[in-house]
């Protein structure tokens, strides 16, 4: 029924108004996995879907760097529907998939990496987690309805509290987790990050070291999580790094330091996970983004990314916040 609804408003023009209303408020997607099947898989946004997505998004809007986004934001001169594309870690799935359809619609992207991760010393936690739950007689806390809960406590650990926990888990299933990722779970090369940089259409940001949630952190350790990733991937591509990508990015994954760090190390932007559409009075370094996966049809995607769900969310925020008047009446006189 809601789907049928939500149809109705499209067709009878109410997203297409909602975008316009919403002309000089950006949008910042989020992407992590995609798949070249013809089906998403495991919440990978499949290559079909990839592809009408940037169709959608080339018709409608203006899809520009997310470095120059966060120019005009400080300059206080936006683009009318700016759009901003963000994808997260560094998979390989992203330069194989998803960079051939970035150079045929010609579109950038910020690419956030996780340093060690393109290093190859070693790879990303929650990718473990995945395998984990992937392999036969995984464990409760790995099934689908619970591996959001389990992720939750999780990115509450220490990292070495964390690490044992999932090498725990791993052995009771008389298991090792793999030293090299498998083909799912593999980085990008340094050599198709200076590919991609070099295309003009992919900048390169970071996304830390090692993954780790810096809420769980000391300042002392976060700050050479932002600083030590910002110079391996320097080093590594010959280029300037001026963007950061909070792990998870929730409001309790970061602290009021981090974003005081950020700018002491000299980066110009950050991008988190709260859901929103960006304003003059985003922080910037905390910009809100829109989140897209294997599970987001093309309803929810324009639902979300033409601001229908922005101008839903203002009016149920606003009539709850609205006074109530108590009404007792008396021979017909409200008093």
């Amino acid at each position: 029924m809601k789907k049928l609804a939500l149809r109705a408003l499209r067709s009878c023009g109410a997203f297409a108004l909602a975008r316009n209303m919403s002309a000089q408020l950006p949008r910042i997607l989020m992407y992590h996995n995609f798949s070249d099947a013809s089906e998403a898989a495991g919440g990978s946004v499949g290559l079909s879907a990839a592809r009408t997505q940037l169709d959608y998004l080339r018709r409608h809007f203006h899809v520009v760097p997310l470095s120059v986004l966060a120019q005009q934001l400080q300059a206080g001169v936006i683009d009318q529907w700016a759009v901003a594309l963000t994808v997260d870690d560094g998979r390989r799935n992203f330069y194989e998939v998803f960079f051939p359809l970035l150079k045929e619609f010609r579109l950038p992207t910020t690419f956030f990496v996780v340093s060690s991760f393109i290093r190859r010393e070693d790879w990303i936690w929650t990718d473990k987690v995945q395998w984990l739950a992937e392999q036969l007689h995984a464990p409760g806390e790995l099934q689908p309805q619970k591996i959001g809960t389990f992720f939750e406590m999780l990115n509450r650990l220490p990292p070495e509290i964390r690490n044992a926990h999932i090498n725990r888990i791993a052995t009771s299933m008389n298991l090792e987790v793999p030293r090299e990722p498998p083909p799912k779970y593999a980085p990008c090369t340094w050599s198709e990050l200076k590919e991609m940089a070099a295309s003009g259409l992919v900048e390169i940001g970071s996304h830390t070291v090692s993954h780790s949630i810096l809420s769980t952190l000391t300042d002392e350790e976060s700050w050479r999580e932002l600083t030590i990733s910002r110079e391996q991937i320097e080093n590594g591509l010959g280029t300037k790094v001026d963007c950061f990508c909070f792990p998870n990015g929730k409001p309790s994954d970061y602290r009021p330091s981090h974003l005081r760090q950020l700018d002491d190390a000299g980066y110009k932007s950050a991008v988190v996970a709260s859901c929103g559409l960006v304003s003059q009075q985003s922080a910037v370094f905390e910009l809100p983004r829109i989140g897209i996966s294997g599970e987001t049809d093309m309803l929810w995607f324009s639902k979300y990314v033409d601001g229908a769900e922005y101008f839903q969310t203002k009016i149920v925020t606003s009539l709850a916040a609205a006074p109530r008047v108590s009404r007792s009446f008396h021979g017909g006189v409200a008093h």
